[in-house]
């Protein structure tokens, strides 16, 4: 075998130009398909964890039975009673799986600087909830998505607002406001504020209008002790899909209807950006691995026919037809081989010159720039080096099955 690996590699040096140049076709293709595989993985892991940690919006939430469907025209309908949450706490204490379980409540209103007002959207959370949830991010810290400080329990007047909404109203850190909004009851209630945080929206739509304030101002507010949703924070390894599976079982047994949602089901941004990527990838796929056949046909087209004699002459000698396509294709995985070989240190010399350039940009759904990264995806390699195997072996079959076929006296003679 090693006397076949040697004559392989002496025939593909024949020509070592044509050879190097399909050997740099396939590390291209190699490296074109394992940057982009690498920079979407990171893109859909970047939104995974900024929708998850950094906006702290948990791999799972619960909502009262009918509250997605309804709850948009009468909120206060659907909301959980302290008993009820109760129940709920008491359920999930029963799953270590279940990080942080918290207790969310949407609000929307008036908000004013003392001369003119404006529409606010706000989410009422616990903010401990939130620094610990930010904290179990892959990075340890999470991504900071506000200026000035964090929201704090024991600062129940403490509130956050986006910086078009602080722009519109003139609004700076430290300075105060009003916000207003019809209680649960009916009645318009007014409380005062201090701004400590300016947010970035995740979204251009609620520039204006986003804030975010500790849910004990926003059950003050709508004077309730209610709230509309659970989010619920899990371990890496938990898949939500069987937790939900075991929790609405239980839940029912308590007497509770709930409607449970996996983050992914709450996130369509995250579904579409993924979708959308993926049928880049593939097409690129396509298009970067037609590119390696045609470049590896042509390479041993060209070389069967400059060594059609030679083939008669293997042929004359006893050679059969399946000895001759077996060295072509022994040739053709050589070549596949230094071609992944010369991928795979590219690939890497590339991630290696982001790492240290340290690039960054502005993801989508996010207002401040972070550092562009391209992972390794162990998978994506193995794939790429079976696949560019596969058809170096395929293209070079093709052509040297036609030459094996030839009579040896027309092989002897062909010019």
């Amino acid at each position: 075998m090693l006397t076949w690996m040697k004559l392989a590699v002496r025939n593909l040096f024949r020509n070592g130009r044509r050879s190097l140049f399909t050997v740099l076709a396939i590390a291209l293709g190699f490296v074109a398909v394992n940057v982009l595989g690498g920079f979407t993985t990171y893109i859909f892991n970047s939104l995974k964890e900024s929708y998850i940690y950094a906006e702290a919006n948990g791999h799972m939430t619960l909502f009262r039975a009918g509250f997605l469907d309804k709850g948009k025209l009468d909120p206060t309908r659907y909301l959980l009673t302290s008993e009820q949450q109760a129940t709920i706490h008491r359920v999930l204490a029963q799953h270590p799986e279940v990080l942080v379980s918290t207790p969310q409540l949407q609000i929307s209103g008036l908000l004013s600087n003392g001369q003119v007002s404006t529409i606010f959207v706000a989410s009422g959370r616990v903010p401990s909830d939130i620094a610990k949830i930010a904290g179990l991010a892959n990075d340890g810290q999470g991504v900071r998505m506000y200026d000035g400080r964090a929201l704090a329990d024991e600062n129940r007047q403490g509130i956050g607002v986006s910086h078009g909404l602080a722009k519109v109203l003139g609004l700076k850190l430290s300075t105060t406001a009003v916000a207003m909004a019809p209680t649960v009851g009916g009645q318009i209630n007014a409380l005062d504020a201090s701004l400590v945080q300016l947010v970035d929206a995740p979204i251009e739509a609620l520039e204006d209008k986003l804030a975010v304030v500790p849910l004990a101002f926003a059950q003050e507010l709508y004077d309730t002790a209610g709230v509309d949703r659970i989010t619920l924070l899990l371990t890496r390894s938990t898949l939500p899909e069987t937790l939900r599976q075991r929790l609405a079982a239980e839940f029912r047994e308590a007497g509770l209807e709930l409607d449970m949602r996996t983050w992914t089901e709450l996130s369509p941004f995250y579904t579409k950006a993924k979708k959308m990527f993926d049928v880049i990838f593939v097409v690129s796929f396509l298009i970067v691995f037609t590119i390696v056949v045609m470049s590896v046909v042509n390479t041993f087209t060209m070389a069967v026919l400059e060594r059609t004699r030679e083939i008669g002459t293997l042929r004359a000698l006893g050679m059969k037809r399946r000895g001759i396509v077996g060295l072509f294709g022994l040739e053709s995985v050589v070549l596949g081989g230094f071609g992944a070989l010369a991928g795979i240190g590219l690939t890497l010399l590339i991630v290696a010159i982001v790492g240290w350039l340290q690039p960054t940009w502005i993801p989508p759904q996010m207002a401040r720039r972070v550092p562009l990264q391209i992972h390794l995806v162990p998978a994506y390699w193995l794939f790429s080096t079976v696949l560019l195997m596969l058809l170096s072996i395929f293209s070079a079959i093709v052509p040297a099955r036609k030459a094996a076929r030839m009579p040896i006296t027309h092989a002897l003679g062909y010019a």
